[in-house]
């Protein structure tokens, strides 16, 4: 057993990678031990991802809020707490929040044989955004 304490701040989410205030606190990086990335990941009303891919897929959890998930050239599903979205290797997608509430999850992805978990490519448009489903 190895127990980590807690000792790194919140991070404010890269420009690069997210459109409005994301906030991530790092739970586990890849390393000699284990492949396994993951981190708690909160948006603000409206924030979300750009678009990416990861090698190996990822898993979210939704531990609060309501937000979105899409794919490449699908529609946005709506997510709420307790939801899990698995993500397939390559596919591309983002996540975020909806504009009018807070949305976090558990972002889960394991590295590659060369230590990549990620892969960040453009920025969600404001039109693929409001493309997302009606919410309560």
């Amino acid at each position: 057993m190895k127990l980590t304490p807690n000792s790194t701040d919140t991070a404010a989410g890269p420009a690069d990678w997210f459109t409005g205030d994301a906030y991530i606190d790092s739970i586990r990086n890849p390393d000699d031990q284990s492949a396994v990335g993951c981190a708690h990941v909160r948006f603000t009303p409206g924030a979300r991802t750009a678009w990416h891919h990861h090698p190996k897929g990822q898993t979210l959890y939704v531990t609060d809020g309501i937000g979105y998930v899409a794919r490449r050239g699908g529609r946005p599903q709506e997510i709420r707490p307790g939801d899990v979205v698995y993500i397939e290797p390559g596919e591309e997608h983002w996540h975020g929040a909806t504009p009018g509430r807070f949305m976090a999850h558990v972002a889960i992805q394991e590295a590659d044989d060369q230590g990549e978990v990620v892969t960040w490519l453009e920025h969600v448009t404001d039109e693929e955004y409001t493309t997302a489903p009606a919410h309560d």
